[in-house]
């Protein structure tokens, strides 16, 4: 693949690093792309990526880091750091670890600490009450759920914070691949949630950190 820029400029213009996106990508084309990342000693990351993919590069590059259930890929392991967490990541089920993870490690590669708090969804109501006071410590929440997609209404409701929405292709029947979790939340009546498309924890991470950057320009 001789056709991909790394766009160096991104970063100056929007606050944050391009990021590719690996799932469609043959290994052709992603080992071009990490060569011109690690020739310029720049990290990258890269969403998506099939285990079978990951597995190659792992070999290439020892330092990387791969996360199976999220399928992303860091070039370079991160170092750990002792930001103070500003975005909170909830999720309705254990089912939903997989988009947690990669909005979770999405943020820290753009050095955003994060904090996920897990299996508080609206069947068990009181396990998310029980955790408000934490909750409202935060800037911005970041809420995945699937099934019929109720939790970031719940949490929209409750908590004043920028709420961005992920649904989950989690589920059976009606509510299989997402899609009733996806209507459920751009139908919500708590006002001001803002709303990714299905699966999509980096999106929502990306979402947060514009929202982080307008915090630090005020």
């Amino acid at each position: 693949m001789d056709n991909f820029n790394h766009d160096s400029g991104r970063y100056e213009r929007l606050g944050f690093p391009e990021i590719i996106f690996g799932q469609s990508k043959t290994v052709e084309d992603i080992s071009h792309i990490l060569q011109q990342f690690f020739k310029q000693e720049k990290n990258a990351l890269i969403t998506k990526l099939q285990h079978e993919k990951a597995k190659l590069f792992i070999e290439q590059y020892p330092n990387a880091f791969y996360d199976e259930v999220s399928e992303l890929f860091i070039l370079n392991r991160l170092k750990e750091t002792n930001h103070n967490d500003q975005v909170a990541i909830l999720s309705a089920g254990t089912s939903d670890i997989g988009i947690v993870n990669e909005a979770y490690y999405t943020l820290a590669f753009l050095n955003i600490g994060a904090r996920r708090i897990t299996d508080v969804g609206v069947a068990g109501v009181h396990r998310l009450t029980e955790k408000l006071e934490i909750l409202k410590r935060f800037k911005v929440l970041i809420v995945v759920a699937g099934f019929e997609g109720l939790l970031p209404t719940v949490v929209g409701g409750l908590l004043p914070q920028p709420v961005i929405a992920v649904p989950a292709s989690v589920g059976y029947g009606v509510a299989k691949g997402g899609k009733a979790a996806l209507n459920s939340m751009l139908a919500s009546c708590a006002n001001g949630i803002t709303v990714v498309n299905i699966d999509n924890g980096y999106g929502a991470a990306m979402a947060a950190v514009r929202i982080l950057n307008t915090f630090k320009a005020l």
